[in-house]
Order: structure tokens, then C-alpha cells, then sequence
């Protein structure tokens, strides 16, 4: 049986590496140099000029813009070469996780995609990654040896309970554990009961994909993840933390009553605004890939480094179906190394 028809995402995964490094790469010419957008159009034009080289029918199910005005990829857009009998796919894009972060030249920015291919041949790729209606959702991040335990996080729980039940599995003691919390006004009572708890917090400005990743990362360092981000990055991080064996419960945050409103005259009900979203929700089946790399240096990922005539990227590939994990570095030779853009159609050397 061809891999095409017995394990489709197995013909396209590395290429989705190469989007991902070319975003970065593209990015990474604009780190530190005050202008998001700038670099955000650079890593989409990047990302997607690559996809034109992909044989796959791409439906962008989670893409950017809808918070905030964004210059990148969006919700229904089409990528790939679109030609018959390639692979229908469900793609959840961010060119730049962490786009003011890259702006600033600061650390944990990252180039990130995750997409999943149909069962059938014919299958209709918009029933796979949920579109999330709200902008942002609560979220509670764990890693494998505390999903796969017989006492679960609830996210409704006492934060205490919860964080008990995470150091028990992990054998640390709470005053031990390493949670990673958005550093944002909303938090701060989150922040004040963790501490009071007794635990240490990371926080972090931006870029919560890699963020609620990391504790299902071996050897991260972070234990939890906890707090409110947005939507298109819940489904993006619940696709890498089901390759890893992890689990991230969600559920939509409306920031105020005109929010919420609008989500009820969309059309949700009150109780689909208190669905409690796990990993399987968002990123069901088995074939979902996951790819991502460093911009600049995260607790996920090493960033861009320049040595010797050679720009050297350090990405990771993620396949859900037997959770195989690839850790990819590459070394470009700035001499031969193009990123093709979609803008122009045409190779762009470094």
C-alpha cells in the first residue's frame, strides 16, 4: 500500500519543516527591528510561497487577524498546489508566535503550523481543527505523566487542587513546581494565588503556543500552564501537545458582556460558551503533524544562529499517529540558501 493512501502525512511532514524555517528565516531578517507587521507579512509571504510546493489541498482552518488586525494567513484561505489527487488537509498557522517579541528582539518567538490530513481520499478537511468563535479561551496545560494519571486536573478546580495533583504525579513538592502565566492585568489573581500556593512562576509576555507546550516537553522546566490566551493558539498548541501525550483543557473567556452577546447572536448557546475543550476536541483523529521553529531562543526551541557563512535553525517535527518526535537542526549555506515568496513567485536569498 503507497504512503499516500496508508499514512498521507508522512509525504508532506518534512516540507512543512521547510515552512516553518523559511518563516523564520524571513522573520528573523526583521528581528529587533520595532516593526511587527512588517516581519509578520515577511514569515506569511514566506510560509506560504513554500506551500505552493506542497502537494496537498490545504484548508486554513486557524489562521491570523482576527484580534488584531493582523497582516498574515487567514481562517479559509487555500494552500498548497491544489492539484488532483493530492491530500486534503486542515491547516492551524501561525507564521509568528510572538510577533512583538520578534519586534522587540526578544526571546520565545517561533514559527509554528499544525495540519491534519482526512481519512478518505475525498474527505472534507473543514470538519477537522475547530474554529473557535470567541478571541480568547481560559487554559490549564499539563504534560503526559500528569494527563495519563488516574487523578485528573478539572479546570474548574481550586488552583491548590490542581497543582497538588500535578506535583504528586510529577514527585515534587508544590513549592517545587514551575508554572508559566501570560503577564497580563487579568492574571493577577492567578499570580497572587500561585505564589501565595507557594510555587514559581514564569512569566512570559508573549507567545503562549510554546508556552502551553512546554510542560509536555521533556525537560523544559515548566510543570504547568495556566491562563487565559487566545483561541487560534489553543488549537495550534492542543495539535503539538497531542503528539507529545499531553492534555490542555480550554474553554471560551468572552472578555465582556458585548463579547458575549455577540457569541449568543452568532448563534452559540450559553452552553457551548461553557464547553470544556480537551486536546481530543481540538485536534481529533490520528493525522495530525505538527511543526515549528525557533525564532529566537525559547524553553521549546533554540533560535536563529548565524556561524561560519551558515544559518543554522533548530526546528521540531511532531507526527501524533505513534507520537514521534523529531528534533531538526539544519545548517543553510548562506551562499545557496532562497526562501520563496508567494508575493513574487520568485527565490529570495538571505
Amino acid at each position: 500500500m503507497s504512503a499516500s493512501r496508508h499514512d498521507p502525512e508522512r509525504v508532506i511532514d518534512l516540507d512543512l519543516v521547510r515552512c516553518t524555517e523559511n518563516a523564520a528565516l524571513a522573520a528573523w531578517k526583521h528581528f529587533g527591528k520595532g516593526d511587527k507587521n512588517l516581519a509578520d507579512f515577511a514569515a506569511s509571504d514566506a510560509l506560504r510561497g513554500m506551500f505552493q510546493l506542497i502537494d496537498c489541498r490545504g484548508v486554513v482552518r486557524i489562521g491570523e487577524g482576527r484580534k488584531d488586525d493582523a497582516p498574515g494567513i487567514f481562517a479559509g484561505e487555500k494552500l498548497g498546489s491544489w492539484r488532483d489527487g493530492s491530500i486534503p488537509a486542515a491547516i492551524a498557522v501561525d507564521p509568528i508566535d510572538g510577533t512583538t517579541l520578534t519586534a522587540r528582539g526578544l526571546n520565545g518567538a517561533i514559527s509554528v503550523l499544525a495540519l491534519s490530513t482526512c481519512d478518505a481520499p475525498d474527505g472534507d478537511p473543514t470538519s477537522l481543527f475547530p474554529a473557535i468563535p470567541s478571541h480568547y479561551m481560559e487554559k490549564f496545560a499539563v504534560g503526559p505523566k500528569v494527563a495519563d494519571s488516574d487523578v485528573r486536573v478539572q479546570l474548574d478546580a481550586p488552583l491548590e487542587a490542581n497543582l497538588s495533583i500535578i506535583a504528586g504525579q510529577l514527585r515534587k513538592r508544590v513549592r517545587d513546581l514551575v508554572v508559566v502565566v501570560l503577564d497580563r492585568p487579568r492574571h493577577e489573581t492567578i499570580i497572587e494565588n500561585i505564589r501565595n500556593i507557594g510555587c514559581r512562576i514564569r512569566l512570559i509576555s508573549d507567545g503562549d503556543v510554546a508556552a502551553a507546550i512546554a510542560p509536555s516537553l521533556p525537560n523544559s522546566g515548566i510543570d504547568a500552564y495556566v491562563g487565559v490566551g487566545g483561541s487560534p493558539e489553543a488549537v495550534i498548541s492542543a495539535a503539538a501537545i497531542k503528539c507529545l501525550g499531553g492534555q490542555q483543557l480550554c474553554r471560551m473567556w468572552p472578555k465582556d458582556a458585548s463579547e458575549r452577546r455577540q457569541l449568543l447572536e452568532a448563534g452559540c448557546q450559553e452552553h457551548d460558551i461553557g464547553r470544556v475543550w480537551t486536546v481530543e476536541m481540538m485536534a481529533p483523529g490520528n493525522h495530525v503533524i505538527f511543526s515549528a521553529t525557533g525564532i529566537s531562543d525559547s524553553p521549546m526551541l533554540r533560535g536563529i544562529q548565524y556561524a561560519g557563512g551558515h544559518c543554522v535553525t533548530h526546528s521540531v517535527l511532531m507526527r501524533a499517529r505513534n507520537r514521534t518526535v523529531r528534533m531538526i537542526e539544519a545548517l543553510h549555506d548562506l551562499t545557496r540558501k532562497t526562501i520563496r515568496l508567494y508575493s513574487t513567485g520568485q527565490e529570495m536569498s538571505l
